[in-house]
């Protein structure tokens, strides 16, 4: 993971956010897929705000891309926001 990457979680009612902050690569898109997978649990919206990437590695976003559809099937859906978002999210994602 890049040595400057983290995830803050916050919860609300039905919504996970997830502020991604720092360098996004390889290792950032294992730890966002493992954090979804553990945090994912009753919530129907997940939000994942990209405003505080700064170095997006293409290796980080296709391997987030691959992994995200281990997590098909659940009834949650993926919301992404702010600037970085076109670069991470899955074609035909909701950008906010």
């Amino acid at each position: 993971m890049a040595s400057n990457f983290r995830i803050s979680i916050h919860r609300n009612s039905e919504s996970l956010h997830l502020k991604l902050v720092g360098d996004f690569d390889r290792s950032s898109a294992f730890e966002l897929i493992n954090v979804l997978k553990k945090n994912w649990n009753g919530a129907y919206r997940v939000f994942i705000h990209t405003d505080s990437l700064k170095d997006i590695n293409p290796l980080g976003c296709d391997t987030f891309q691959h992994d995200l559809s281990d997590l098909k099937g659940h009834s949650m859906r993926i919301f992404f926001t702010g600037e970085n978002a076109g670069h991470i999210a899955p074609d035909r994602s909701p950008r906010i």
